[in-house]
């Protein structure tokens, strides 16, 4: 909710601050344009680590030691594991800054303004999650986005104050997957990184600077809020035995191992920013 309220209050904001003057001139959106954009992209998820010690593919299990009690019940930590034990601390993943650039079209009918966008996106947005176990030891699955690739409808209505619009469409992903453990007894390993794609919503409210100030004609400035949802697949870990005895946890149900890997194949973020568009 209090997400909601920021961003709609950016919206209010932006309307106030970029109303144009009395003096503002009627003009078509109809045409090509291109652009760049910076923001800011930050998310917030709440995960676990789950586990599959009789490989039946369904990762609903406890992992316990030979007298029965729970191997993990140290827990979990929404972050990067700083040791091998809760008290060495976690580092939390921190929002990051995206720059773009963007190309579009645009026809106007009436006050509709129908049309497409193409964005490419560097963004260094990270997503970490770990789990401990009474070894001591930590376990901890990390995510790194690194670019987004969009391709975007967008719909609005053109008035005297600018346009105000919702956009939608498909996004490809750049990420980089990762697992780190300061278990040195067994073996892991980490599953292919699979193909990362998803959708993009938004909202968005842009105005002509020649409708505002009577200046650069052709160049338009907007604010943006984008909600991102990529999936990247599972990235299970494989564990095997290593040089672990057959009294490892890992190895008491399956003596081949256990699988293990994060609750969400969601990557999800939210971004809001500001575009500077330009249209011949």
């Amino acid at each position: 909710m209090i997400r909601k309220l920021f961003v709609a209050s950016l919206f209010a904001g932006a309307g106030a601050g970029l109303a144009p003057t009395a003096t503002a001139q009627d003009s078509s959106w109809t045409g090509p344009y291109l652009g760049i954009g910076t923001g800011y992209s930050f998310k917030s998820d709440d995960e676990i680590v789950v586990f599959d010690t009789d490989r039946d593919g369904q990762y609903d299990d406890t992992v316990r030691t030979s007298l029965g009690a729970d191997a993990f019940s140290p827990g979990f930590c929404d972050g990067a594991a700083m040791g091998g034990s809760p008290a060495d601390g976690c580092r939390m993943s921190d929002g990051s800054i995206k720059l773009s650039v963007r190309a579009g079209y645009d026809l106007q009918l009436g006050n509709w303004v129908v049309g497409a966008v193409a964005d490419y996106g560097a963004v260094n947005l990270g997503d970490d999650v770990s789990v401990f176990s009474t070894t001591p030891a930590s376990y901890t699955f990390t995510r790194d986005l690194k670019s987004l690739t969009s391709l975007r409808a967008r719909s609005g209505w053109a008035s005297r104050s600018g346009l105000l619009y919702a956009t939608a469409g498909m996004a490809w992903g750049d990420m980089d997957q990762s697992f780190t453990t300061t278990n040195t007894v067994n073996s892991f390993t980490p599953s292919e990184d699979s193909e990362i794609d998803g959708y993009q919503v938004g909202l968005g409210y842009e105005v002509k600077l020649g409708d505002v100030w009577l200046v650069g004609s052709g160049w338009s400035i907007g604010l943006e809020y984008i909600w991102t949802s990529l999936d990247d697949g599972d990235y299970p870990v494989a564990i095997g035995p290593g040089s672990a005895p057959p009294t490892n946890p890992f190895l008491i149900v399956d003596p081949t191992g256990t699988d293990m890997k994060r609750t969400k194949d969601l990557f999800e973020y939210s971004t809001v920013g500001l575009t500077l568009n330009w249209r011949p």
